[in-house]
């Protein structure tokens, strides 16, 4: 038995979570910053009860809101120098994936006024992050809980993701009712999303007793989630369910990482503006056919079982929620295969093994002008 783990973050989970724990927040001292974005966090309500709560536990704040899908190193940056200048005393994250990724930043940069908005991928903030509080509005990525930064390299345009005990939330407050604003697109991709966390911790090299405990669970809410939504039953998906399914592929990442298909989705992301959910999942039965192919007929079979399911109908589901409808030219995927050379974890955690030629393959198979 193996249950290696480390996952520091305090999770408080429940209906009306943020107010019941009201004096949570003025632990951390007087002075926060909010960092979210333009929409997600007023339309979900959660804005205006974080604001309600630190006005009523007298701690003064600002609101950082310049965060973007996919948020860039440079805002982050630029919230780290606000939070600076205001003396913060702490982080608070709202939103989906993107806010909350971006304030994990923000709290290194807050830090070290020296780092310059790409140095995060590569130097050690020269003072501990501020402590970061996470407020969850979406129901896929998992970042309440996992050790990761995923930001948009503002000089580059290429998706990085920052690592390591800097990265964890202090706390995540974790209330399915901020959940509920999502336009149907979202809960779909944020679906796919914790879909794709499960599936690829459960098949990983590293995984464990434990990963294998939280992706089995994860998958065995979210699968039946996403045959409603293929069947236009979305109204079937319960919100507390799927937050939690959520949380339960994010932990299994935290111990596992992802594999092939997140690197691959960055590419369709940062230039075809594709959904990260949509993005990762894609590539999933392509996946399951390499395993097959390649020696991991056993795991293949073990996944499909737990789905019950096969592997053409498991093609047929997935591929029909990302509803992808996307051509690239041959010579620009040979562009590509110049960023999957080279030591990548997530190739390497594959069983049996993944190299650039198979990202060319998946590519051409998906969306090859050929």
């Amino acid at each position: 038995m193996v249950l290696t783990s480390y996952m520091p973050t305090r999770i408080l989970c429940g209906e009306n979570c943020v107010e019941k724990n009201a004096d949570v927040f003025s632990a951390f001292g007087k002075r926060a910053l909010i960092v979210t974005g333009k929409h997600g966090a007023k339309e979900s309500g959660a804005l205006d009860t974080l604001l309600s709560v630190l006005q009523k536990q007298e701690i003064s704040f600002e609101i950082f809101d310049d965060i973007t899908e996919n948020p860039q190193t440079r805002d982050c940056r630029n919230a780290g120098d606000q939070a600076r200048h205001m003396q913060a005393d702490f982080i608070v994250g709202i939103g989906g994936g993107s806010p909350l990724d971006a304030a994990k930043a923000v709290a290194i940069y807050a830090s070290d006024d020296s780092m310059q908005a790409s140095e995060i991928y590569t130097k050690a903030g020269s003072a501990a992050p501020l402590p970061v509080l996470l407020i969850g509005t979406t129901a896929g990525t998992g970042s309440e809980v996992t050790g990761v930064s995923v930001l948009t390299d503002s000089e580059t345009g290429r998706k990085r993701s920052v690592k390591g005990k800097n990265c964890y939330a202090a706390v995540s407050f974790c209330d399915c009712q901020y959940t509920r604003s999502m336009p149907q697109s979202v809960r779909v991709s944020t679906a796919l999303d914790a879909f794709a966390h499960a599936y690829e911790s459960y098949l990983s090299t590293t995984g464990n007793d434990l990963s294998r405990l939280y992706a089995k669970r994860a998958i065995e809410i979210i699968w039946p989630q996403l045959k409603s939504y293929e069947s236009g039953h979305a109204d079937d998906v319960e919100y507390d369910s799927a937050y939690a399914a959520s949380l339960y592929a994010g932990m299994a990442i935290n111990i596992t990482g992802t594999l092939a298909p997140h690197t691959l989705g960055y590419a369709l992301t940062e230039e075809y503006h594709v959904p990260h959910g949509v993005a990762c999942a894609v590539f999933a039965p392509a996946l399951l056919r390499h395993l097959w192919e390649n020696g991991g007929e056993q795991k293949v079979k073990e996944l499909l079982t737990l789905l019950q399911t096969d592997l053409v109908s498991f093609s047929n589901t997935v591929l029909s929620l990302c509803d992808l409808s996307l051509t690239i030219p041959e010579n620009k995927i040979e562009v590509m295969r110049e960023r999957w050379r080279g030591k990548i974890a997530s190739f390497e955690h594959v069983p049996g093994g993944f190299t650039d030629r198979d990202a060319v393959r998946f590519y051409q198979s998906l969306f090859s002008d050929r």
